[in-house]
């Protein structure tokens, strides 16, 4: 198991719920726990439901699809140490120990692909 980021709301997440947000922001759900999008026409999993939303991300574009994810559900995008990750102007961030870091400008890293990151 990877790095988990969790999609966290105030209100609590029903599963009628997610599966309404989600398709009009791009997603679909494969299965009963797979929640995928597409890019150069193949579907890549983004998260998975498991009473919450939670992704293991392996790229760049991973973490900007959980961010569009959190977006459509009115929920914001957190790391299993408390860091908090945003959009801002464009730019994707991550705010933790009170320092902001920024990833990327989001429309050029959902461009890039889900190309792995590398050791």
């Amino acid at each position: 198991m990877g790095y988990e980021l969790r999609v966290v709301r105030e209100s609590p997440l029903a599963f009628a719920d997610l599966a309404k947000a989600i398709a009009p922001a791009g997603f679909e759900l494969r299965g009963s726990d797979e929640i995928v999008t597409g890019h150069a026409g193949v579907a890549h999993q983004v998260a998975r439901w498991t009473g919450q939303v939670v992704g293991e991300p392996g790229s760049d574009w991973q973490v900007a699809q959980l961010l569009r994810l959190s977006a459509a559900l009115g929920a914001r995008l957190v790391g299993e140490d408390g860091e908090v990750y945003s959009l801002r102007d464009g730019v994707m961030e991550v705010e933790a120990g009170g320092g902001v870091v920024e990833l990327g400008k989001f429309e050029q890293v959902i461009d890039a692909g889900p190309a792995a990151w590398t050791a």
